[in-house]
């Protein structure tokens, strides 16, 4: 049989030269597991962070959108209400995106307060409600990532803790600067109006009559008190404890 030139020059084939890959070996004694829990928690840590950091950017932009607009809509009587209504709708804007971030957030925020509840809180102080097979939530999330809420609830929670006292604000504003005379161009400088045909008046906004105005605010407003007293069931993380964001 002939030898190739290869052969001849002992040189082996280009398959042959190049090492099969292999995985990373995994923990094998309690120290190098430990090591790796401590180090994945750090990373956790991290990106919860990262994410908590993004909300709160959403809630400061919200929070500068307020304070400006109120500012050009009160502080003279030639600035319109709409600027109100706009200022309603950015802070919308800005909600909608803040609870896609927290549905992002919660993911990792599970995955730290697995680790918190079941791992390091045993390690300091060992309790005879351990659940052996705690780590299995964390393993699923990271083979198959999902959120953990919905987005409704995700948008119902921020309006609770954040976004309720910026709408109540604009409200207050809006209904002050359509109620007083002071704050409309052309008018008396009476303190308040007189009848409510008066605020209907006040309320146009271009095209649209003042009463479907008022009415399209009173349902979003509505929508906003339904999101307040809707609650479920506490389960997940909310059912341990009261500090959550």
């Amino acid at each position: 049989m002939e030898q190739t030139a290869q052969d001849k020059a002992g040189i082996l084939p280009l398959e042959s030269a190049t090492p099969a890959r292999l995985a990373p070996a995994l923990p094998a004694s309690s120290a190098e597991k430990a090591n790796m829990i401590i180090h994945y928690y750090r990373g956790e840590i991290g990106r919860m962070t990262s994410w908590r950091d993004r909300i709160d950017r959403t809630t400061n932009w919200s929070m500068t959108v307020v304070a400006g607009l109120l500012s050009v809509s009160l502080s003279t009587p030639s600035s319109h209400h709409g600027v109100v209504l706009f200022a309603m709708l950015l802070v919308s804007v800005f909600l909608l995106i803040e609870a896609r971030r927290y549905r992002f957030f919660d993911v990792y925020r599970a995955r730290v307060r697995q680790l918190e509840r079941h791992y390091f809180s045993q390690a300091l102080c060992p309790q005879a409600e351990l659940k052996p097979d705690w780590a299995e939530a964390i393993a699923s999330s990271l083979r198959r990532p999902v959120f953990l809420m919905a987005y409704r609830e995700a948008l119902f929670r921020r309006i609770r803790r954040n976004y309720i006292w910026m709408y109540l604000i604009l409200l207050l504003a809006w209904a002050l600067k359509i109620s007083s005379p002071k704050l409309q161009q052309n008018e008396a400088p009476a303190e308040f109006v007189s009848s409510l045909y008066q605020i209907v008046q006040n309320a146009h906004l271009g095209p649209l009559y003042g009463g479907v105005v008022l009415a399209l605010v009173g349902a979003f407003y509505a929508a906003l008190l339904f999101a307040i007293l809707y609650r479920k069931p506490k389960d997940g993380e909310i059912a341990h404890g009261e500090v959550h964001v």
